[in-house]
């Protein structure tokens, strides 16, 4: 009963922030293990959790140097974690920031309108692409476009030359000719225009992927990982035509697929939060 009682006393002081909390900190830690279960940081952690033992065995039995080498190591903890960890913190970043739900809250509020310049940009430069892909595909040229979508792509575009240029087709054949110095890289491809050339992107980091993919196809798959792009690859080697968005690459697709894929990813979700944004506004002028 005293134990009862203790209890009792202790959850009738639980406010309904103290639950929030609790949840609160339930759910970050269930989403840390979910994202080093398959990786080697669980390796890792488990080797802090030996030490973590350790540690308090040597407490225990009052063994002074050992207790204050690790004690000197739990103290630093924090930046030491942040060390081990980055690649894995890096990547949980990365998936909060390529989260479209709540990008699209903060849309409803904080979005301007797309003009139609804008669109009639980017509906030529998905044709102009599709229709180059086509071309390269029966030569049997390689290329790697990217289209850049919410998250910017600036720190990749950095590695290459900018040119800022309207697409067209001869401008993708000059660019990814196999004698063009810049025909080894990417070109990304920023709001309908051309922004950079002879770009490169990390590769993909799932283990995986099919051993007869090129690096092509891997860098493709890399960057859309990281973020949101929808990225064109025609091989080399086959001509096939793939797109890869969200790390999953689409194969062998034709010029019509390809035009109504990309207007899809890049037109059709902006034209859906757009209409939402107008009905707020009309909503908010009542």
């Amino acid at each position: 009963m005293d134990i009862f009682n203790g209890l009792w006393s202790i959850i009738k002081t639980i406010q309904f922030r103290d639950i929030v909390d609790i949840l609160a900190i339930a759910l970050i830690m269930y989403g840390l293990f979910r994202l080093i279960r398959e990786t080697r940081a669980a390796q890792l952690l488990k080797g802090i959790m030996l030490l973590l033992a350790i540690y308090i065995l040597s407490s225990i039995f009052h063994l002074m140097m050992l207790s204050t080498l690790l004690r000197a190591f739990f103290g630093a903890s924090v930046v030491i974690i942040t060390v081990i960890f980055q690649p894995e913190i890096r990547k949980a970043l990365e998936q909060v920031g390529k989260n479209k739900n709540w990008r699209k809250y903060l849309k409803v509020f904080s979005k301007e309108s797309k003009s139609d310049e804008w669109e009639k940009s980017v509906r030529k430069s998905i044709v102009d692409a599709a229709d180059t892909a086509m071309l390269f595909s029966r030569s049997r040229t390689g290329a790697l476009m990217v289209f850049e979508r919410e998250i910017m792509l600036s720190d990749f575009a950095s590695t290459g030359t900018i040119v800022d240029a309207e697409t067209s087709v001869a401008l993708f054949g000059n660019i990814f000719f196999n004698k063009a110095p810049l025909h080894d890289g990417a070109c990304i491809i920023r709001d309908g225009k051309l922004f950079a050339a002879g770009c490169i992107l990390p590769l993909t980091t799932d283990k995986n992927v099919d051993s007869n993919l090129g690096t092509r196809h891997r860098a493709a798959l890399g960057i859309s990982e990281q973020s949101d792009a929808a990225v064109l690859v025609v091989s080399e080697e086959t001509g096939v035509i793939s797109l890869a968005v969200g790390g999953e690459l689409i194969r062998e697709l034709n010029r019509d697929k390809l035009v109504n894929k990309l207007n899809e990813l890049l037109l059709d979700e902006v034209e859906e939060e757009e209409s939402k944004y107008r009905v707020f506004r009309k909503g908010r002028k009542k």
